[in-house]
């Protein structure tokens, strides 16, 4: 992937109702759903999902077809998978499996513990 397009796509998800549309559509490949059904679970007016919608697609990040008279979107996965793939491609020094996910550590807190007085 070129940096330009992972620029456009990383942009394009950087807004959330785009992210929130994004991750309806990805919840719900490879079938998708119309816009109308896309509006109506994130709570989202007509004119407000149809502008995010041009925004994902043209950024590659949603496909569009027509379906009688309804527009069916899905999430174009192939274009989030060379987003990954381009940010983790020099990963920890060439090593990608350092990238890969694992459990995390979580700091302890510390408790101090007050000093008893001699009596």
């Amino acid at each position: 992937m070129e940096t330009k397009a992972a620029l456009k796509a990383l942009a394009a998800l950087a807004h959330d109702s785009r992210l929130a549309i994004f991750r309806r559509l990805v919840e719900l490949a490879p079938d998708g759903a119309h816009a109308g059904a896309i509006g109506e679970a994130l709570g989202l007016p007509g004119a407000t999902l149809s502008f995010h919608l041009k925004e994902l697609h043209h950024a590659g990040l949603v496909e569009s077809r027509q379906e009688g008279r309804f527009v069916r979107y899905t999430a174009n996965l192939a274009t989030i998978q060379a987003i990954v793939g381009y940010l983790t491609e020099t990963c920890c020094g060439g090593r990608p499996e350092m990238c890969a996910p694992g459990p995390v550590a979580l700091p302890v807190p510390t408790v101090k513990r007050k000093m008893a007085r001699p009596q």
